[in-house]
């Protein structure tokens, strides 16, 4: 599935979260990295399709 729309800021105020297509983030790719207060993270999508975090 690929989401061309992602929610408006307008949407999140109202607590839902954001969605985000893995294959969006990782452009295509199998890995992306995610930082989050300094820190590195590794998402990797598997061949079998299931999404990996990592630090």
């Amino acid at each position: 599935m690929h989401m061309s729309t992602l929610k408006t800021i307008e949407e999140d105020k109202i607590g839902t979260p954001p969605f985000y297509d893995a294959n969006d983030i990782t452009k295509g790719g199998k890995l992306a990295h995610i930082v989050l207060d300094k820190q590195v993270y590794t998402l990797r999508i598997t061949r079998a399709g299931k999404l990996i975090l990592t630090k």
